[in-house]
């Protein structure tokens, strides 16, 4: 009596590595959404700070935050698998956050060339842009954590390079 043969498996380590490359191209949508809402919010609000001045004004800094953004996010999508690109979208993410949070609940005053940008008041896109921003930095955060060990693990077992970006050799 003659057995069927099974039919060929996809090796574990491929499957798995394949799950955590859709992870990561979930984070990257996730991240990028959360960018492009900051990016958004900050471009779209950069003319109502204009007049908030020293040396730069509010509205040059919200510019800066959301060009920042934006490339960030249109980085993450392109070049994902890349810890570098993933740090960079942390540091904005997180600055942003920052930036809110310290202005909206301390009166820093000018610093150097910096306006005093002091703001206590909460209203709809301020919270959507930390949101936004928060969202971002957790994903970020993920993705860089998930790029990084898919990169070790690749260089070391050489499982799936394209997948991950790395040149097989």
């Amino acid at each position: 009596m003659k057995t069927k043969a099974p039919a060929p498996r996809v090796p574990s380590q491929t499957r798995r590595i394949l799950t955590l490359g859709a992870c990561l191209w979930v984070l990257r949508l996730l991240t990028a959404a959360g960018l492009a809402v900051d990016a958004y919010v900050h471009a779209d609000l950069a003319a109502n700070y204009d007049p908030v001045i020293k040396t730069i004004s509010q509205g040059d800094l919200f510019r800066i935050e959301a060009g920042a953004a934006a490339l960030a996010a249109l980085l993450v999508v392109l070049l994902g698998t890349r810890p570098l690109v993933w740090v960079y979208a942390l540091l904005v993410a997180a600055a942003g956050v920052a930036a809110v949070l310290l202005y909206r609940y301390v009166d820093v005053g000018s610093v150097g060339p910096l306006p005093n940008m002091y703001e206590p008041g909460w209203y709809p896109e301020k919270t959507a842009s930390v949101v936004a921003e928060a969202a971002a930095m957790v994903t970020a955060a993920a993705g860089l954590l998930l790029a990084r060990h898919l990169r070790t693990n690749s260089l070391q077992n050489g499982a799936v390079p394209a997948l991950i970006g790395t040149r097989s050799e």
